[in-house]
């Protein structure tokens, strides 16, 4: 015997057959993700000052303990010493007053004829004789906290 395919029992069971899942993602499924992306988010911003505050220190290591080691060590090689505190680092741009005939710079490649602020503003600090270099000259950055003579200030001690 067979059933008509609009009898109420054909329709019985076809609503009876389990249905089949699929594509799509329970509203569960996206919560549960966006939670944990969520928590990941968080630890990276977090961390980010970490990261930066690293970053900003390795540049103002870098500066003032390689990068200006050449352009001072030419100036002292030209001048028989290098510049004093009051000439600063402005003598390895422009001929310190007096010097004109020795000067052979500029012994420093700068933009716009000004030396880099460090990474939190700042201009580099420069002594020469030394206070902690005696027989050469102190190049630093006051650091994070901008104040001259902490524990944070990076220099080429």
């Amino acid at each position: 015997m067979s059933v008509a395919m609009n009898s109420p029992a054909s329709v019985v069971s076809l609503s009876a057959t389990p249905r089949r899942r699929d594509s799509g993602f329970t509203l569960l499924e996206i919560l549960l993700a966006l939670g944990i992306l969520a928590m990941l988010v968080a630890l990276a911003v977090t961390n980010v000052g970490k990261i930066l505050g690293g970053a900003q220190d390795s540049v103002a290591k870098t500066f003032v303990r390689e990068t200006m080691k050449t352009p001072l060590t030419a100036y002292r090689i030209s001048m028989g010493d290098y510049p004093s505190t009051e000439e600063g680092l402005q003598a390895l741009l422009v001929a310190p007053e007096g010097k004109a005939d020795q000067w052979r710079g500029p012994y420093a490649d700068v933009t716009g004829g000004k030396f880099p602020l460090d990474p939190w503003g700042q201009p580099y600090q420069y002594r020469c004789p030394g206070a902690h270099n005696k027989d050469g000259f102190d190049l630093w950055s006051k650091g994070p906290d901008k104040i001259d003579g902490t524990d944070d200030d990076i220099g080429n001690w």
